[in-house]
């Protein structure tokens, strides 16, 4: 018999490469907060899309960039 170390991938994995579309209940504030925690300042323009994906801008680093928080929770930093 084999067995198999690997875990099996799952639609809860948290640290997405890009972000999930999915009915997001983040508040404007509460995704700030995320995105801030995840180490990014200066959080400005957040709009959530129509997939539900909050975009908008913040610091990190000392550089600008694009970031994005999804209905998981995963922050996204150069999203489009």
């Amino acid at each position: 018999a084999t067995t198999s170390t690997a875990p099996a991938a799952t639609d809860t994995d948290q640290n997405a490469s890009a972000p999930v579309p999915g009915a997001n209940s983040f508040t404007e504030a509460q995704a700030k907060s995320r995105i801030q925690d995840a180490g990014f300042s200066k959080v400005s323009a957040l709009t959530k899309d129509d997939q539900g994906i909050w975009r908008g801008t913040a610091e990190k680093d000392g550089k600008q960039v694009a970031v994005a928080l999804d209905f998981k929770g995963n922050v996204v930093a150069g999203a489009q």
